[in-house]
């Protein structure tokens, strides 16, 4: 990894945990959760993508757990967000916003960490999905609803993030600079998930056969 990628990598990871965590809490505050209820969805939705990918790659105890900056983020970002939840007048917008935030950075950080631990093409970009959707999917669970990414109401959530992770595992292949390669990634996704939000874009059903 080139010496600017750590430092940027870093960035783009605790980017990832607040706005995954301001959306858990943004979910947890719509759905009437209590403040441990808040905590609790705010790091599942922070941490989950993280951790999932620590284990799949084999790199020993989670970061979440080794690096106390992970769960402190979280935990801040959550009791932030509670004295400025007025400033919304909707909570399902920032919601979404916030998670498709999360969604790219999360691509892109974990296809840039499973490309360093050696993984394949095709490996990487899907661990790098996987980050990116794992925490989500936890926090929609826990919240009671369908996982956005299995909805068929839902607009663009894998393809995004698949797009942001390709980017990342192509620049590795190419050798270059994986701080840029990887906010270019986390950005393209990022955009992607927010024109489709904006548009109303979304993967066709599979056909039904009699």
């Amino acid at each position: 990894m080139d010496l600017a990628a750590g430092p940027v990598l870093d960035v783009l990871d605790l980017a990832g945990v607040v706005v995954f965590a301001a959306s858990g809490a943004l979910l947890a505050i719509r759905r009437g959760f209590d403040l441990i209820g808040l905590i609790t969805l705010a790091a599942v939705t922070a941490l989950g993508g993280g951790i999932l990918r620590d284990l799949v790659i084999d790199a020993g105890v989670p970061f979440a757990f080794r690096e106390a900056r992970y769960p402190i983020t979280a935990l801040i970002t959550a009791l932030l967000v509670l004295p400025t939840q007025t400033w919304f007048d909707r909570l399902r917008r920032p919601v979404l916003v916030l998670d498709a935030a999360g969604l790219g950075l999360f691509s892109a950080t974990g296809a840039v960490i499973a490309s360093e631990a050696g993984l394949g093409a095709v490996a990487a970009v899907t661990l790098g999905v996987t980050t990116a959707t794992g925490g989500g999917i936890a926090r929609d669970v826990l919240a009671g609803e369908a996982p956005q990414v299995f909805r068929p109401d839902s607009v663009l959530y894998v393809i995004p993030a698949t797009v942001g992770a390709i980017i990342v595992v192509v620049g590795h292949g190419a050798d270059l600079s994986m701080s840029v390669v990887g906010t270019v990634g986390a950005a393209l996704a990022t955009a992607i998930r927010l024109a489709a939000l904006r548009f109303g874009w979304r993967a066709s059903l599979p056909r039904r056969w009699q």
